[in-house]
């Protein structure tokens, strides 16, 4: 009895999974490695994986620099440097100080015990720094997340003295938003509580009303799988595009949050040519077409649309969003993956060979 439902439960698989495996099969594929079919990335000019810098979503070469200096010497007057010049209007303090952070987290997951020293150096004899606060707090929130398990009893000491040190920043530099952006993560993973995190948003917003950075940090928070809903995240996407002024990402909002909520197996085929995805896409476009070429945010929306393009068949808009984003990979969706650079090079390889087979070639791609 047992093996006949097992055999009824495989044929409603198959039922089910056919189409769906069928209509994979009719798309784009990629070619294996040195085959003559296979299209070639590097004609379009393109990086090769192994070079692709996963530390920043986008290029900022003072940046690249500093921590190229700082990791080298082990001393931290440059990054203070950096940050002091660096104004808290905008994305590029927050970015930075994100950088700065794993920077010295990855150092101390490699060389346990000695790594990072730069930053503990900075934080002792620069107490009153508000940049070295700034980034210790953003350091602690990096290592709970990545070194202990969320809920557990370390993960929530390491986020409890990341407030702390949250607090110990804000006091420093009264009306830089970057201690209560920071505190956005600690919101998530400590569960405050409804009021709690009206507050604390209401301080980031008070600061920087249009700031990209704090809108994904809040949207995350909001999501299904964290202290949200999804009805509750798209009312909060909706409503910051809606009110966003000109020239503002913000509009490109919508489109993370479905991303925070897409399926783990999709089993509709039509799924990303569905309203809703497509809405978002749209708006995202409008987001990045609209948008300052300098804006630092400004690679996060772009690698999110290669995504959304790719999966949507887009392929040449998917390529005029990679022949402006490559050679970084520090942004999502790559970012959660085990190894970043692969996984942004696979959807990089499927708009390259869907863009040819549709006619596209490196002398039709317009940069």
């Amino acid at each position: 009895m047992e093996i006949l439902w097992f055999l009824i439960a495989l044929c409603m698989l198959v039922v089910v999974l056919g189409p769906f495996i069928r209509s994979r099969r009719n798309r784009i594929q990629l070619a294996r490695p040195g085959s003559p079919d296979a299209a070639d990335p590097e004609t379009y000019g393109f990086v090769r994986q192994e070079e692709l810098d996963v530390r920043t979503p986008g290029p900022d070469q003072d940046l690249l620099d500093v921590l190229e200096v700082v990791q080298r010497t082990q001393e931290w007057k440059a990054a203070a440097q950096l940050l002091a010049g660096t104004p808290k209007e905008g994305e590029q303090r927050w970015q930075r100080v994100q950088a700065f952070a794993g920077a010295a987290s990855l150092e101390l997951a490699q060389q346990p015990g000695v790594g990072g020293a730069w930053l503990r150096n900075w934080r002792s004899e620069a107490p009153k720094d508000a940049g070295a606060a700034q980034v210790h707090a953003e350091f602690l929130v990096q290592q709970a997340w990545r070194t202990a398990t969320a809920g557990s009893d370390e993960f929530r000491i390491i986020l409890e003295e990341a407030r702390k040190v949250c607090g110990e920043a804000a006091l420093l530099a009264p009306g830089d938003p970057v201690p209560y952006i920071t505190e956005l993560a600690v919101a998530r993973g400590l569960g405050y509580s409804p009021e709690q995190f009206d507050q604390l948003w209401a301080k980031v917003i008070d600061r920087a009303p249009d700031h990209m950075g704090a809108h994904l940090a809040a949207l995350h928070h909001l999501c299904e799988k964290w202290h949200g809903s999804r009805q509750e995240a798209d009312h909060f996407a909706t409503t910051a595009a809606a009110r966003a002024p000109h020239g503002s990402l913000l509009a490109a909002l919508p489109l993370f949050a479905v991303y925070e909520h897409l399926p783990e197996v999709n089993l509709v085929q039509s799924f990303y040519q569905s309203a809703v995805v497509t809405k978002a896409i749209e708006g995202a476009l409008y987001a990045v077409h609209s948008a300052r070429a300098d804006d630092p945010m400004l690679p996060h929306v772009r690698h999110l649309l290669v995504v959304f393009l790719v999966n949507s068949e887009r392929w040449a808009e998917a390529m005029h969003q990679l022949v402006r984003v490559d050679g970084h990979v520090g942004a999502l969706p790559w970012t959660t993956e085990p190894d970043p650079a692969a996984a942004y090079t696979v959807y990089r390889a499927l708009a390259v060979a869907g863009y040819e087979a549709n006619g596209g070639s490196p002398a039709t791609l317009l940069h």
